[in-house]
């Protein structure tokens, strides 16, 4: 399977002034795999060592020397190690914090020895560390779940991903290409993007095999809550765990999730979950300007889970015959939708940048307005709405861009793209002009391309 965040660590292993990278994502999308693609594409010698399975191997870091330490590495292999054919792989390395520290000394006395680590529950680590990080000694990269468009490409529809990214708003997309990229993206909500879905699928097109998957993997992060015992019960956290895909879409309340619980104890449960990237916080912001994270509002929020496959399982989505699935209106599903295009989003920030997702909400009585997205594209905030189906109204975009005076607005739907300057008034006669672009859901990679070939300067910034 083709996965984009490759060419960029082949693009990092490459650079004279490459530094120890940390891969940060969470359970199962496809860390390892990546790394043990690099070494085979790229003919490396690869050393992996595994810290969760083998917490005894932390002893062969115990010198801050990395000639010694490689000495005691060859010795374990039982093989030579020539730096610079050689890929050093710390799988899990949060079962052993204390050696990312030493990263500094093979970034700045070992530069030519590629090195990688990775951990699912890393920024547990990061969050409590008590040893001295090797800032600006290290690399990230930040790994999410496999994308729209690279599961067209496990699916072997390169062209259909070629389309899409030469595709302009001044092209029109014959409607059996629409349909044949909307049925693709019902697949896609149903199968999500964990890479063994995604395999399984390819293999069987059976939707009861990916439920098995799905179900798998969910039980797998339930059997991690193991590892946070000494920081919140089990119980509080399967609650959270268990609510999040009830609650897409909606302002995220502790007393939907559990009445009987202090929202205090709910809440450290729920930061846990993120920190293990199983879900991802959507802060509320005003949206008047850049960086959206400035004046973000910590209370008010909304939660999307790691994967909308996920999500359709755990909602009991599953479709178990092809003539069902066909029929079965699911892109209709607000809160399914809102997961899918944030999900989606997170794909489009560089990858050493941490995804982050913004909306916008006005709780007043009478006048509630939400708009489910706000991007940030270069020095300009742009509004994002998803709207389920072809149709629905845009009052709350409209007051949002009269409020915000901003010039541009992208609707996300299951229609063919528009461009469309919109010109009308308020309820107290005040002007609102700007222009909409509406984009089918299939298109929410090519965003930022899509917006600058539409008159704005190239993105110099993501979400």
């Amino acid at each position: 399977m083709f996965r984009k965040n490759m060419q960029n660590l082949q693009l990092w292993f490459k650079d004279q002034n490459r530094k120890p990278l940390v891969i940060r994502g969470s359970r199962q999308v496809g860390k390892t795999w990546l790394v043990r693609s690099l070494a085979t594409q790229l003919k490396l010698d690869l050393f992996e060592l595994n810290f969760e399975r083998n917490p005894k191997i932390k002893a062969l870091f115990s010198d801050n020397d990395p000639e010694q330490t490689i000495l005691q590495l060859e010795s374990f292999f039982n093989r030579s190690i020539n730096s610079k054919k050689a890929l050093l792989f710390l799988d899990e390395i949060q079962a052993a914090p204390e050696l990312l520290a030493k990263l500094r000394w093979f970034a700045e006395e070992k530069p030519e020895l590629a090195v990688i680590a990775t951990g699912s529950l890393l920024d547990f680590t990061l969050a409590d560390h008590e040893f001295s990080m090797p800032v600006g000694r290290i690399s990230y990269m930040y790994i999410e779940p496999m994308s729209f468009e690279e599961f067209l490409l496990a699916l072997n529809q390169n062209k259909l991903c070629e389309y899409l990214s030469n595709f302009t708003l001044q092209d029109k997309i014959p409607e059996i290409i629409h349909d044949r990229l909307l049925q693709f993206l019902r697949e896609y909500i149903l199968v999500g993007g964990m890479p063994s879905a995604v395999e399984i699928w390819m293999q069987k097109k059976s939707f009861f095999a990916v439920s098995e998957i799905h179900n798998g993997i969910l039980q797998t992060f339930r059997d991690d809550f193991a590892k946070y015992a000494k920081k919140i019960a089990f119980d509080r956290l399967d609650d959270i765990f268990r609510s999040i895909p009830n609650l897409l879409g909606k302002k995220f309340k502790y007393s939907l999730v559990n009445k009987e619980v202090r929202s205090e104890v709910l809440k450290k449960a729920l930061n846990l979950l993120c920190k293990a990237r199983v879900c991802h916080k959507v802060f509320s912001c005003s949206g008047n300007g850049v960086p959206l994270a400035a004046d973000i509002k910590e209370d008010i929020f909304k939660v999307i889970f790691l994967d909308v496959g996920l999500v359709s399982s755990a909602l009991g989505l599953s479709i178990t015959t092809e003539n069902i699935f066909t029929r079965f209106k699911l892109i209709n599903e607000g809160s399914i939708t809102e997961q899918l295009v944030g999900q989606l989003l997170r794909t489009v920030s560089p990858y050493y940048i941490d995804p982050k997702l913004y909306y916008w909400v006005r709780e007043k009585s009478g006048s509630a307005a939400e708009i489910d997205y706000l991007m940030q594209y270069n020095t300009k905030v742009i509004p994002i709405e998803v709207k389920a189906g072809t149709t629905g109204t845009l009052r709350s975009l409209h007051g949002f861009m009269q409020k915000t005076k901003l010039q541009t607005a992208i609707r996300l739907n299951a229609d063919f793209p528009s461009v469309t300057e919109v010109k009308l008034k308020d309820f107290a006669n005040r002007p609102i002009e700007y222009t909409l672009f509406s984009l089918p859901f299939y298109l929410t990679e090519q965003i930022n391309r899509l917006v600058a070939t539409g008159g704005l300067e190239p993105p110099t910034s993501a979400l």
